[in-house]
This record gives C-alpha cells, sequence and structure tokens, in this order.
C-alpha cells in the first residue's frame, strides 16, 4: 500500500521547492557544535534508580531535557516523548547501553503505572504523552537486535499501553471517546492539562478546549501503533494477529480521512467532535500522518505543497501565521506556533517526506534546520528548546514556562540530521 503511494508521489513533479547544494552545510562546518553536543550528553545524565521525592525510581540511568545551573527551571526526571526524540541523535554502538536503558525505564513505569506517565514525577502521573513506544521499540530492535523473544515482550507491554490508555473508555483513561479516534486526556479532566498531555503546551489548535478534539497527530501514532504491531505479528508468524492490526489501522485511517481531511486545502485538521466539525488551525500536527505511512500518493502531493504555508528562512513553523483576530490579549502564551520552530516536528517531517520519496525537500529542509541551530549556536554557544524560524536571529516567542537551553531533542535531532545530510549515514549502518 505505501509503496502504491509512493508510486503515486512520484509521479507528480520530483521536488515541489527549488534548492541550491550551495546552502549544504559541510562536515567542518558543523564539527564543534557537534563536538559540544557530544561533551554535553553526560551533564543531561541522570541516574534515580529509588523514588526520592516527587522524582520516580527508574532502574537505568536517562537523559533529562536540559540542565543549566543558576535557572529558575531545573529537571530531573525523564521525559516520554523528549525521550525519543534525544536518542534519534545517539543510536550507535557507544551509546547502545544508555538508549536500550531509557527504553527500559519507559517500560519499567508502563508496568508499574500501567501507562507511561508525562514524566517521572509523582504529580506528572495523571498523564501521558504523544505515544512513541512502539517506534522506540523498533528502533532498538532494528540497531541492536535484541532478538525475537525480546521484541515479543517489549511489543506485548506496548500493547497494553495501546489498549488501557489510548482506547480507554472511562477515567483514569477516558481517551477513546469517537467513532474509534482518541483524544488527549488528563486525569483531572481539565482541558489545559489534557492539552498538556499532547506536549503541545500551548498551542492555538484545540483552542483551549483539548478534551472536544480528537487530534490528527494521536491518532495518526495510534495509526503506527497499529501497524506497527502487525509488523510484529508478521515477525512472529502470527497470521490472524496481522489481519486483526491490519483492519484496526484501516478502520482507523478511513474515520480519520472521513472527519480530519480537507482536500481543498491539502491538509488534516483535528476534529472537534462535540460540536462536529474540523478546527481551523493549520498546523504541523498532520505530518504525522505521512511519518506513519497512512495517507496516499495524491494526499503527500498535496502536504507537501501545503508545506510553503510553513516554510520560512529558518525552518518550519509550528502553525501558519495565524489572522491578527486570533490571537486573544491576556490568552495562554502559544509557543507551540507561528513563529516558532521546533526540533521534534522538524524530524517527523523530514523523515515523512523521505517515507513518501521527496528526498529533496527533506534535504532542504533539514538543512535550515542544522543552519538556524548552527546560527544560533556560533553567535551565544548553546542550542534552544525551540527557535524562531521567521527570524532566526531572535528569540523565539517564550510560552507558559522560561525558554530552555541545552537541549536534548535539540541535540539529538541535530546529530541526527548531521549524521544523515552530511555524513550520509543512518542508525545501524
Amino acid at each position: 500500500m505505501l509503496d502504491k503511494a509512493k508510486q503515486i508521489a512520484n509521479q507528480g513533479p520530483a521536488r515541489l521547492f527549488s534548492r541550491h547544494k550551495s546552502q549544504d552545510l559541510t562536515a567542518e562546518q558543523v564539527k564543534i557544535a557537534r563536538d559540544y553536543i557530544r561533551a554535553y550528553w553526560p551533564k543531561l545524565e541522570r541516574y534515580h534508580p529509588k523514588d526520592d521525592g516527587s522524582v520516580l525510581g527508574l532502574p537505568k540511568p536517562y537523559l533529562i531535557p536540559s540542565s543549566e545551573e543558576g535557572t529558575n527551571f531545573d529537571y530531573n526526571e525523564m521525559y516520554y516523548w523528549d525521550s525519543y526524540f534525544i536518542v534519534q541523535g545517539l543510536l550507535d554502538e557507544p551509546h547502545k547501553e544508555l538508549v536500550e536503558g531509557m527504553l527500559e525505564n519507559l517500560l519499567h513505569l508502563l508496568k508499574r503505572f500501567h501507562g507511561i506517565p508525562n514524566a517521572s514525577r509523582t504529580y506528572l502521573t495523571g498523564r501521558s504523552q504523544p505515544p512513541l513506544l512502539t517506534s522506540f521499540i523498533f528502533d532498538v530492535y532494528n540497531v541492536y537486535n535484541p532478538g525475537r523473544d525480546w521484541l515479543k515482550k517489549a511489543i506485548e507491554l506496548a500493547q497494553q499501553e495501546y489498549s488501557e490508555v489510548w482506547m480507554g473508555t472511562v477515567k483514569p483513561n477516558w481517551r477513546l471517546v469517537h467513532k474509534g479516534l482518541s483524544r488527549y486526556y488528563d486525569i483531572n479532566m481539565t482541558h489545559d492539562l489534557a492539552e498538556a498531555e499532547s506536549g503541545w503546551d500551548y498551542t492555538p489548535r484545540f483552542n483551549r478546549h483539548a478534551l472536544n478534539y480528537l487530534p490528527v497527530d494521536l491518532n495518526a501514532l495510534l495509526y503506527k501503533y497499529e501497524m506497527d504491531f502487525a509488523r510484529a505479528a508478521r515477525i512472529f508468524g502470527d497470521k490472524t494477529d496481522i489481519a486483526k492490526w491490519e483492519k484496526a489501522a484501516a478502520k482507523r485511517k478511513k474515520t480519520m480521512i472521513d472527519l480530519m481531511w480537507d482536500s481543498g486545502r491539502g491538509l488534516f485538521y483535528d476534529y472537534n467532535y462535540v460540536k462536529e466539525k474540523r478546527g481551523n488551525i493549520s498546523s504541523l500536527a498532520p505530518y504525522f500522518t505521512m511519518w506513519a505511512g497512512m495517507v496516499d500518493g495524491r494526499q503527500a502531493q498535496a502536504m507537501v505543497k501545503a508545506l510553503k504555508r510553513f516554510e520560512q528562512k529558518g525552518g518550519l513553523t509550528t502553525t501558519d501565521n495565524l489572522p491578527l483576530g486570533q490571537y486573544v490579549p491576556g490568552a495562554m502564551p502559544t509557543q507551540w506556533a507561528y513563529p516558532n520552530g521546533w526540533a521534534p516536528l522538524h524530524y517527523i517531517v523530514v523523515k515523512g517526506l523521505q517515507q513518501y520519496g521527496y528526498h529533496d525537500d527533506a534535504r532542504r529542509i533539514a538543512m535550515k534546520w542544522l543552519r538556524t541551530n548552527l546560527q544560533w549556536f556560533d553567535e551565544h554557544g548553546l542550542f534552544l528548546e525551540k527557535y524562531n524560524v521567521v527570524n532566526p536571529e531572535k528569540p523565539p516567542l517564550k510560552g507558559v514556562y522560561p525558554s530552555q537551553t541545552g537541549f536534548g531533542w535539540t541535540n539529538g535531532v541535530f546529530e541526527r540530521f548531521c549524521q544523515e545530510f552530511i555524513d550520509g549515514t543512518r542508525p545501524g549502518e
């Protein structure tokens, strides 16, 4: 199915934007920044084998997002979706023990709490974060080859997370709410905390009513789970399970297209199931569908064309430029919006473009992102949590918590893009 979609996609223009090889960075240009990142990883490493105050005990060392002295914002906990993007720059033999240990920590939390908390803090156990467990599992399986028995145990735990957390129909996991699709949630049943589970804290996507929305990114991630479960069943030779999970994925895909796909605008939109209508915020969330391999070739063409709404000098804005009337004075700061760009979203878009054969577009966007990161590093000597991609020389738009430096997923994605687009290598090669 995906191969056919790629063929259709490639019937269109070989690339939808021009690029110039002169814009590519060289290994020499990024060497100092990569050396800095390599030296910075130990600064982010923590080990808390036992519960300590509000920090939950984890069996293995892990990396936190940021560590800077003299700030009012201190990390000591391991975050769910941060960890996935952090390790994208560490999928090599020297970091094998650390990467496998971080996945083991997530599985440990899942067994202990019947779900993976937002982070390893007692006060963050009432919600989760975007589900990336099966992708993490298959990254470890593909790069380190821990064996089929290991894969079976890990996938069984991921299926527990899928069924108990993301397909839950009652408290404390009331996420499955409309036509087989799920929402973000928090045990306190408040919109803002449910929005925090999305990882996009905060964004105009949900209009401060996150519990009312079926998010396109979440349901694309769950489609990816279902296809990953089918993939695992294929490895195990279980034809019944293959059919079961492929049927579940096909059903989710059809419902998402029916409710969320806007052919006129060439994008998916979050669906407000309470009002029974699509949201009106164009964002990068739809590109999770390309990363998951969910769209057909014509939809992929349309979505690549739609990238012009987001592409700026320094990369991709998280949303398009909202009309002035959509900004409400005194409202919650929306750092997951124009003009900010974020490492995990650039990674998802680039991987989605590669998935459908748009390699030139993937390279151009990756290079823009690397240049934005590098420009700030060369001038200030550090990496940021997020960047102003409209004016890369200016600071990013602030959120509800202080802007962070460091920064785990920025470092991980920077290194991964350097490996792929400058070194010409990929994890496991």
